[in-house]
This record gives structure tokens, C-alpha cells and sequence, in this order.
């Protein structure tokens, strides 16, 4: 129902396996998405994955660092100079748009498409397409040096099905009225009975909700927004262990810190990313997939970048693909 691939899973810096922040979010319906940061290079990944600049929706930042937000020029330029004319929605802190106008100026890049901004902090609220194929897109406060933001994405799939026994209880039997009751329309039968459509049809709707932490150093504050929701995503840069010596100035998880927060808020998944290159081999992944199994006990990935996950509206997450 909604799928998530990781376009790169590094703190700070890219390394020969991580490149830096950014995370592709399927929403539909068709092949529209969106995008969470968009770390250098990010337009060298979409190459690898069957997503096109043409098809996404909007872009999200969760804060002005680089490592989150320095392929933006790179991208949009590149969706320019291959047609791109639809609007895109870029979701981001105001100081990320006076940058990118400062960019566009002295470069001589033209758009060829409406950008939209929206400023992060002017409303909770971020985003909104209603219908049948609804999307809600909110933001949420975190503790980061740099201000930064959690979204959250609630999808709501909905179609119309046929009360087919009430159907056969009036005896109207499979056929042309079934189609013309099922697209909206009222029927009137050759006895002269009306068979109202809202009578026959019912809505029914799959839900699914995930929650991607930007850089936080305190994931409690993440209790609201993960009411109700079937997965967080967050950065778990360290181990406690090496956190402790770091100090507080990256302002940035441990891997425990964050497994805990998900246990206490009884979330049934959890995906880490964003580690630091110090753990960029196998060893040090195992280091960290073992702090987190002490404090979680739900289904629980380490991304890698590539990885492409599913969550159904049951709330079960599956990966789908893994790093090629």
C-alpha cells in the first residue's frame, strides 16, 4: 500500500556503501511519490531505481543541513533539462528556498515548472490531496542543533464495492445494473422499480500511516506523532556507548534511545538509517542491530541504501528489495 526506498542511509558524510539522506515515498495512486531530504548526489541513485523525476510529487526537508538538502539544485535543474512542466511542491524550512533562489540566479538556471513552496513553519500541516486516494502530510517539532522536522504520512486508499447479497435479496441478478449501480448511478428496473446507488454501495478503506524523523536527539518528542501509526522511521547515528563520548553537540540518537522510545509507544515496526560511517561494514551493523534487539521486540530493519520496503494496511512491513 505504501512503499519506501532508501536512496542513502549515511550521517554527515557519503562513504563507498552509504551516499547521504534521502528517501523515496510511494504513495500513488499510479506512480506519483515523494521525496524526504535530498542529500548530495541524490539524482545519481534515481538512476537505479525505477522512479522518475517526472512522476514526483513533492519534495520534503527536514532541515537546512547539507547532507539533507545539498542535491536539490542538481535535482530540479535535472528535471528541468528533461521536460519537466507539472508543479512541484517543495516542503522545506524558508532558508532552504533563499538558497535555492541565490542558486538559480547565479547559475542562469531556469525552471521550466512552477516550484511551490511551502515554509515548514507555518503551519502543521503541510500537505493535503483529498479522494479517493488521500494523502496527509504533517510536521512535527524536533531537537536537533539545526531546527528540524519529523513527517508524517497518513494514506488513505478507498473504493466502492457492491452490496451484492442486498443485490440478490431484491432479486436483481448479475448484469448491466450491477456496473451502472457500482459507477454511482440509480437504476430503474424493467418492473419499474429505482434502485438507489447509495443503498447498494459501500466504501471501503485501507490505511496507512508512517512517521520519518529528521535529525533528533530526543525521539520522545515523537509520542503525538506516532499515535496510530504502523512505522517509524528515524536516524540512529551511534551506539549509546559511543554517543556518551561524542557529547551532546551533534545533537543526534543512539540506536538505544530510539528503540526504546518505539517500544514505549508500541509501534509494531522500526527502520534505522542515517549511521554513522563508523559502522559502515559488517561488523558494525551487527554492533548496532544488537543494541537495538535489547530494547525492541517488533519488526525492526537497519536500511541500507536501495532497500525497499512495504507496508501493507494490515501494518506489515516487508522488504522488498534489497541493496543491489
Amino acid at each position: 500500500m505504501l512503499n519506501l526506498t532508501f536512496l542513502g542511509t549515511s550521517s554527515g558524510v557519503p562513504t563507498r556503501y552509504r551516499n547521504v539522506t534521502s528517501l523515496i515515498v510511494h504513495t500513488g495512486p499510479g506512480r506519483q511519490w515523494w521525496m524526504v531530504d535530498c542529500g548530495e548526489a541524490t539524482q545519481h541513485r534515481l538512476q537505479r531505481v525505477p522512479y522518475s523525476v517526472h512522476d514526483l510529487e513533492g519534495i520534503c526537508i527536514t532541515h537546512v543541513h547539507g547532507d539533507h538538502s545539498y542535491g536539490l539544485p542538481g535535482l530540479l535543474a535535472s528535471a528541468s533539462m528533461t521536460g519537466r512542466t507539472k508543479p512541484l511542491i517543495l516542503i522545506a524550512p524558508a532558508a532552504i528556498k533563499a538558497w535555492l533562489d541565490a542558486t538559480l540566479l547565479h547559475t542562469e538556471l531556469f525552471l521550466t515548472y512552477p516550484l511551490i513552496h511551502i515554509d515548514v513553519d507555518s503551519t502543521d500541516l503541510v500537505h493535503e490531496r483529498p479522494g479517493l486516494h488521500s494523502l496527509r502530510i504533517t510536521r512535527h517539532a524536533l531537537s536537533h542543533r539545526a531546527p528540524s522536522v519529523a513527517y508524517r504520512f497518513e494514506v488513505e486508499n478507498s473504493k466502492w464495492q457492491l452490496d451484492k447479497h442486498a443485490l440478490l435479496a431484491h432479486g436483481v441478478p448479475s448484469g448491466p445494473a450491477w456496473g451502472q449501480l457500482h459507477a454511482g448511478k440509480d437504476v430503474t428496473l424493467m418492473d419499474g422499480r429505482v434502485l438507489a446507488a447509495s443503498d447498494f454501495r459501500q466504501v471501503q478503506t485501507e490505511r496507512a500511516v508512517v512517521v520519518i524523523g529528521g535529525d533528533n536527539d530526543t525521539p520522545a518528542l515523537l509520542a503525538d506523532a506516532c499515535a496510530g501509526a504502523q512505522l517509524l522511521v528515524h536516524e540512529a547515528t551511534y551506539t549509546e556507548a559511543m554517543l556518551q563520548k561524542v557529547g551532546p553537540g551533534p545533537t543526534h540518537s543512539s540506536v538505544q534511545r530510539v528503540a526504546q522510545f518505539a517500544a514505549q509507544a508500541a509501534l509494531p515496526n522500526l527502520i534505522l538509517t542515517h549511521f554513522s560511517a563508523r559502522y559502515h561494514h559488517a561488523e558494525g551493523m551487527a554492533e548496532l542491530a544488537a543494541e537495538a534487539r535489547q530494547f525492541y521486540h517488533g519488526t525492526l530493519y537497519l536500511a541500507r541504501d536501495f532497500d525497499t520496503y512495504e507496508l501493507d494496511a494490515e501494518g506489515g512491513l516487508t522488504l522488498r528489495a534489497s541493496q543491489k
